[in-house]
């Protein structure tokens, strides 16, 4: 079983990048694991040379379990939102994202989140995690895409994250993963690959670890 990390970078629950993310805990195929990750207002400050307090511990915890982590965030003042780029400093100085495969799922149009895009990527090279580019995916979105139970319904979307799962099975099967044929670029839209497969809203229960904050 692959177990995949879901971090929004917004502190919102209501935000349409937690719901992209909370949609892609529900709808994954059942090989995969799922962990939605909601502890991103409750972290401590990094503090750089200090015993990590309880809440890092944890998380540090939850990124050795994932076998990959997938990230969806807004642009705030031109780059990431302060609080995920806490959790990342975090991240970086304990070393826990050397060598994991990530990548990121964007929910806005083109232009929108091209400093936060980037700035993630960069922070994610500086920790020596493997930046999956075939599995970096854009989907533009509206709210009134998500229902009242806080799942995105476009079916566009679950046919995308089944792709971005599977890439990253690949990417961790695979020593040198190889270009998929259905190269998806960022900047297209849509970026849904040709040939996806028949019926791809997938309808496996995600698996849930035990902290309360994981949805």
């Amino acid at each position: 079983m692959t177990c995949v990390l879901l971090i929004p970078g917004s502190t919102r629950d209501g935000s349409l990048h937690t719901a992209a993310l909370r949609t892609a805990a529900r709808f994954a195929p059942p090989e995969i694991t799922t962990m939605l990750y909601g502890g991103l207002r409750a972290l401590p400050a990094f503090a750089p040379g200090e015993e990590p307090p309880a809440e890092i511990v944890e998380l540090r915890e939850l990124v050795a379990t994932a076998d990959a982590i997938l990230f969806s965030t807004p642009e705030y003042a031109g780059s990431l939102p302060g609080s995920l780029k806490n959790l990342l400093d975090w991240l970086v100085d304990g070393g826990d994202l050397d060598g994991k495969p990530a990548a990121w799922l964007s929910v806005v149009g083109p232009g929108r989140d091209d400093g936060a895009r980037a700035a993630l990527e960069s922070v994610l090279g500086h920790g020596s995690a493997r930046v999956m580019a075939p599995a970096c995916v854009r989907i533009p979105l509206e709210m009134a895409a998500v229902d009242e139970s806080g799942l995105v319904t476009d079916s566009r979307l679950h046919v995308a994250l089944g792709d971005i799962l599977h890439v990253l099975i690949q990417a961790m099967a695979e020593a040198q993963p190889r270009q998929p044929s259905w190269q998806v670029h960022s900047s297209v839209y849509p970026t849904v690959r040709r040939g996806a497969r028949p019926g791809s809203a997938y309808g496996g229960p995600s698996g849930q670890s035990a902290p309360s904050w994981l949805s």
